[in-house]
């Protein structure tokens, strides 16, 4: 973490305007809305899956390959738990008509207020029938 990070201090209305591009790039699957997410360097973790995409143009390969099971439709309700200076955490429930029911846990750490250098989600997957 750079001092410049470790000096941001993020506010909840940042945190609401990231997300909201997250969705609309989500939604368009658009590079150019994917990378106005992340810094150049950033990266994109998800366990327990072993996604590590490393730096903007991996992250946006990554996205994009997603995009089939994206189609069947979905949509995601998330609440934000925790602001730390430049780190968030967030909690939220995606559904996908191709994949099912995830619980989601992200931490988001911002180089600026618009820009995420490092993005980590666990996903649970929910069991439907319990």
């Amino acid at each position: 973490m750079t001092s410049s990070t470790r000096d941001l201090t993020i506010t909840a209305e940042t945190i609401t305007a990231w997300v909201d591009r997250y969705l609309t790039a989500w939604r368009s699957n658009d590079p150019d809305d994917i990378a106005a997410l992340f810094t150049e360097d950033g990266e994109y973790h998800e366990g327990p899956y072993e996604t590590d995409w490393i730096g903007r143009a991996e992250i946006i390969d990554g996205w994009q390959s997603r995009w089939d099971w994206q189609q069947g439709g979905w949509d995601f309700d998330w609440e934000l738990v925790l602001i730390d200076g430049p780190t968030a955490v967030i909690t939220g429930v995606g559904r996908y008509a191709k994949l099912g029911t995830f619980d989601n846990h992200w931490t988001v750490r911002f180089r600026t207020p618009e820009l995420c250098e490092n993005f980590t989600m666990v996903n649970t997957e929910r069991d439907e029938n319990n």
